[in-house]
């Protein structure tokens, strides 16, 4: 598609949308978006800047005879993308099931993470992963359980680096995708005196397909697995929440696997464990038009060890602040050698593995 395309298309969506959201379309379609503006200052280099980040359109149906459908697509500035796009049916209150591109049902759902960076885990391919397959729900009684199968990454090629979901990559050194992959998942929500908490465990099985190339030219297809366990407790306006994973990708004759999304290829652990330790408390103001505020700090840990990899820590220290349709983060991230605060990849030692940081401000319009 040729750039006056891309933008004829944004632009027509983004008034479709805003009229939508002036006066609804039906009483089963939903239209919106969102338009993403983002200042980032980094200790590491000299390129502060004030620039467009991102304009998104969603789509939302629900229908009264259980059929639903969501869709949301992402134009950033250097590549258009895919966020979810899938059909479904709600069999009752309880029960439901959704095939198309599809969230990864692992670990704490939606996100592991309140600020705009996420955890350590979805730079790792296992927070806010979408994938193509059919996913089930049950959630009843203070239980949920979901089952998933998923036949590929959103694309189904791993060459593709320009995604929103970081997956497996094809390289001349790795060269593997994403293939099939089993997914189970179980949590219970309940309450002890003042607390409410969400006790859960996730495991995932998947295989990854060798891709022959000029440097690869024979090699086996390998299994990788990954298991969680998580807990939230809620107690007034404070939340704590507490992961702990483990994943092993059974690659030949290395500790090393590639990753990308962004447009970006990196490498991570081919095997190790993740710890999250997050905190947050929310606070109702009255300052003009902001409402709410809530302030977190969200820590994880990735920790592998062999020949050339070691340990890679993020911090993230911020306010997500409503007003209005305006929703915006101020985030201060530190990191030791990771991915997205200098790093060269997750678990990787390829010499610098210092702390630095970066300081982040994201406004977003919803609509």
């Amino acid at each position: 598609m040729y750039l006056w395309q891309k933008a004829a298309l944004a632009s027509s969506l983004l008034l479709f949308s805003v009229s939508a959201s002036a006066a609804k379309v039906t009483d089963e379609l939903d239209i919106g978006g969102a338009v993403r503006i983002n200042y980032g200052w980094k200790d590491y280099d000299n390129n502060a800047k004030l620039e467009f980040e991102l304009f998104r359109a969603d789509v939302n149906y629900q229908s009264k005879d259980g059929i639903f459908a969501s869709a949301q697509y992402r134009w950033y500035q250097d590549m258009d993308v895919i966020h979810h796009a899938y059909m479904g049916y709600q069999f009752d209150e309880a029960q439901s099931v959704q095939v198309g591109v599809t969230q990864v049902p692992f670990g704490f759902l939606p996100y592991a993470a309140h600020s705009f960076w996420f955890s350590a885990a979805y730079y790792l391919g296992f927070e806010d992963d979408y994938d193509a397959g059919i996913h089930y729900k049950n959630e009843q009684n203070g239980w949920r359980y979901d089952l998933a199968y998923f036949a590929n990454d959103e694309y189904g090629n791993g060459s593709r680096y320009d995604r929103y979901s970081f997956d497996v990559a094809t390289t001349d050194q790795s060269s593997y995708e994403e293939s099939v992959q089993f997914n189970a998942r179980v949590e219970r929500e309940f309450t002890t005196g003042d607390v409410s908490h969400k006790l859960g465990a996730s495991f995932q099985f998947s295989q990854l397909d060798f891709v022959a190339n000029a440097t690869n030219t024979a090699g086996e297809d390998v299994d990788s697995i990954a298991a969680a366990a998580h807990w939230q407790a809620d107690w007034k306006k404070w939340q704590l929440q507490l992961q702990y994973m483990h994943y092993d990708y059974d690659v030949e004759d290395s500790n090393r696997i590639a990753i990308s999304a962004f447009q970006y290829q990196s490498d991570i652990a081919a095997e190790a464990d993740v710890a999250i330790v997050n905190i947050a408390k929310s606070f109702d103001v009255d300052w003009g038009p902001i409402t709410q505020l809530n302030c977190y700090n969200d820590y994880s840990q990735v920790m592998s060890s062999g020949q050339g990899l070691d340990d890679s820590i993020q911090n993230v220290t911020g306010c997500a602040i409503s007003a209005g349709k305006l929703y915006s983060y101020v985030d201060w991230i530190a990191g030791k050698n990771m991915y997205f605060v200098n790093g060269s990849g997750i678990g990787i030692d390829n010499g610098d593995t210092s702390w630095h940081s970066r300081l982040n401000i994201n406004v977003g319009f919803y609509f």
